[in-house]
């Protein structure tokens, strides 16, 4: 049973390369976001080792559509690589980036996680407070 309360956040998981086809996958997972349920959005990035222009993208449409509905992108666990192409690109300005999820959701805070299924090159978690 899904909650509606206001406090719950999304964690995307991209896998190895977020290049056209991953960053065309994670636009629709983006897109598919319902704001009234999930306020905060997560990528987390541990798993990404390259990022391309189209991957980029991704991210930039993610957070203008995120801002669009009332919510809040957040970026976690960036490789030396990626954080390398965001600080080269001043992407680190323009987003909010956390060297780990424990920074961005407190360990304080129960929560009850639910995975759905995806494709293969992106991985999701819900996870609604309590």
């Amino acid at each position: 049973m899904e909650n509606s309360n206001f406090n719950q956040h999304i964690i995307l998981q991209p896998q190895n390369c977020l290049d056209s086809k991953a960053g065309s996958l994670l636009r629709e997972q983006l897109a598919d976001i319902v704001p009234d349920r999930h306020k905060l959005w997560i990528i987390d990035m541990a798993a990404v080792d390259f990022i391309d222009s189209s991957g980029i993208c991704a991210l930039v449409a993610g957070l203008n559509a995120a801002r669009r509905r009332g919510c809040r992108l957040v970026i976690c666990n960036l490789s030396a690589t990626v954080r390398l192409i965001f600080e080269i690109t001043q992407l680190d300005q323009l987003f909010e980036i956390f060297d780990s999820c424990d920074q961005i959701i407190s360990p304080e805070t129960p929560a009850r996680v639910a995975r759905l299924k995806s494709s293969p090159q992106i991985k999701s978690q819900i996870s609604n407070f309590k």
